[in-house]
């Protein structure tokens, strides 16, 4: 039994060593009396830009919790009985060989971190590389143009996100993201992603992190292999029976499929094999970079570099009056650069990255717009894919080659001339890039709605969308193109034994949700079967 207090607040130049002052007030015991003291959430109020301010819930343990609260009488203060983490479910089915988990993203990370904490020794299959060496295949790409096709931004240990802002915000109301976050920070991230109203770990510690937690998974039990790409799998009579990975054959009833959003080459095979998948929508649009100076006196004011502060960012949204489309700010990076995320050959992508920091020059955001069933061409479930597909390419002819990016000032785009020069703000794209009309690598739908949601987030915040902003093309990759269905246990509908979680199969957005995805697909194998 805890005591917690919501509404502790701190004005901005307050230490925060005042808090267990201040919830000891608002308890009417001493502060000696409190016995552990935790920070359960800090958000910033800025709606007033000259009255920012810090608002705390904490947690509190003290003697006669109950009596004390009764006598507080305050609608902040309230009893919060422990809530034990849910038992796990084991069923008593052998399995007769080791769970295979393919994909090192979050969504497999967790669940083989599942698997191995229960004894069930997993194998996890991934097709890039270990971090260590991805890191040195994305920084050779981004220097020369020079992709690495099995270990890229894309692909590799971590997932698409290693390579991103490490955003661990999440919509979901779920208690195993406390495990999740927890997991984090036993292996190496900060303690404040578990109560900062925004957390982010930054690429540079995630790197750090997920090495770790492969390395737990390996202490547990678990097999981690990289450099190994699923190429098909042996089914017989709607049961999986064994996967092929790089040739070699390996049995096995049970398949965690975490693959990435980008595995495309896998949704074809997935696909050919009778897999069942049906098109989902997603967004596309371009990156859009500001100075970080801008958007700290936008949304701070007068406090846009108190030390207390750190990088701003932004969200933003809007509804076309003339398209009924959405167009809204994705993956808003502040402080970072924008990146090559490509994972074909001549296909450009671009993503947005930032360090834990998040101390350059540049703030950017992705601005995307929705697309549907009704802009794809085709019958099959994959035709997503293809459309993203076909405007990666235009992408990369328009920049020339090379992986080469098509930019273009907001100023000439709303007025449909090429750019000739840079204003105020540098492109952070590398291996570079070159003036293009991003009219030619977008849908004529997204181009409008775009330019209708420029105009609407300026009034927002105003000069956003400055002559001088950068737009750099194309944003394909917000979120899978297909759906791999699947029922109640989390398996296939179609193939038993295979269980797709995770944002590639297209059951989630960001780390955090795909973690949790990914640990729900564990605990229905641990209720099927006893460990080994």
């Amino acid at each position: 039994m805890t005591i917690r207090i919501n509404n502790l607040v701190l004005d901005i130049d307050e230490d925060i060593e005042l808090l267990k002052k201040k919830a000891a007030k608002k308890l009417r015991i001493d502060k000696e009396d409190i016995k552990n003291f935790k920070i359960l959430k800090e958000s910033i109020d800025a709606r007033k830009k000259n009255n920012i301010k810090f608002n705390y819930s904490v947690e509190v343990k003290c003697d006669n919790e109950k009596k004390v609260v009764q006598r507080a009488n305050n609608k902040d203060v309230k009893i919060e009985e422990s809530v034990d983490r849910e038992k796990l479910i084991f069923g008593n089915k052998k399995m007769e060989h080791r769970p295979v988990v393919v994909g090192m993203g979050p969504a497999g990370m967790f669940a083989a971190l599942l698997l191995a904490e229960n004894g069930y020794k997993p194998i996890v299959i991934e097709r890039g590389e270990k971090v260590e060496d991805r890191t040195k295949s994305v920084e050779n790409f981004w220097k020369d143009g020079k992709l690495n096709l099995e270990s890229n931004v894309q692909f590799g240990e971590g997932g698409a996100g290693t390579f991103s802002d490490g955003k661990l915000t999440t919509r979901i109301k779920d208690r195993r993201c406390d495990f999740v976050l927890e997991e984090f920070v036993k292996a190496g991230a900060p303690e404040e992603i578990t109560y900062i109203g925004k957390p982010h770990i930054g690429t540079d510690i995630l790197k750090e992190v997920v090495k770790n937690i492969r390395e737990k998974i390996i202490r547990l039990g678990g097999e981690v292999r990289f450099n190994s790409r699923l190429e098909d799998l042996k089914i017989k009579n709607n049961k999986l029976e064994a996967v092929i990975i790089n040739g070699e054959e390996i049995p096995c009833e049970v398949l965690v499929l975490a693959l990435g959003h980008s595995a495309r080459d896998t949704y074809e095979m997935l696909f050919k094999r009778g897999v069942f998948m049906s098109p989902k929508p997603f967004a596309i649009g371009v990156r859009i970079e500001h100075s970080q100076r801008f958007i700290n006196e936008n949304q701070y004011g007068k406090f846009a570099f108190h030390p207390r502060l750190r990088a701003a960012d932004y969200r933003l949204s809007y509804t076309s009056k003339i398209t009924d489309r959405a167009v809204y700010s994705f993956c808003m990076c502040p402080g970072g650069e924008v990146v090559a995320a490509a994972s074909e050959e001549e296909r450009l992508v671009v993503n947005g990255m930032s360090y834990y920091k998040r101390d350059k020059e540049n703030a950017n955001s992705a601005i995307v717009v929705t697309v549907g069933e009704k802009d794809f061409i085709g019958d099959t479930p994959l035709k997503g894919m293809e459309f993203q597909r076909h405007y990666e390419s235009l992408a990369y002819k328009l920049g020339g080659g090379n992986y080469i990016a098509p930019v273009q000032l907001v100023g000439d785009f709303l007025k449909d001339r090429v750019s000739t020069k840079l204003g105020s703000i540098k492109p952070t794209y590398r291996p570079g890039y070159e003036f293009a009309d991003l009219r030619r690598c977008l849908p004529s739908g997204v181009i409008d709605t775009l330019k209708e949601g420029l105009i609407e987030f300026d009034k927002k915040i105003k000069g956003f969308a400055s002559d001088d902003a950068v737009m750099t093309g194309v944003e394909t990759r917000t979120s899978a193109p297909v759906k791999i269905e699947r029922n109640e246990k989390f398996q296939s509908i179609s193939l038993k034994g295979l269980y797709p979680c995770g944002e590639g199969a297209g059951f989630a957005g960001g780390i955090v949700s795909a973690a949790v995805d990914g640990m729900k697909s564990a605990e229905h194998i641990m209720m099927e079967y006893k460990p080994s």
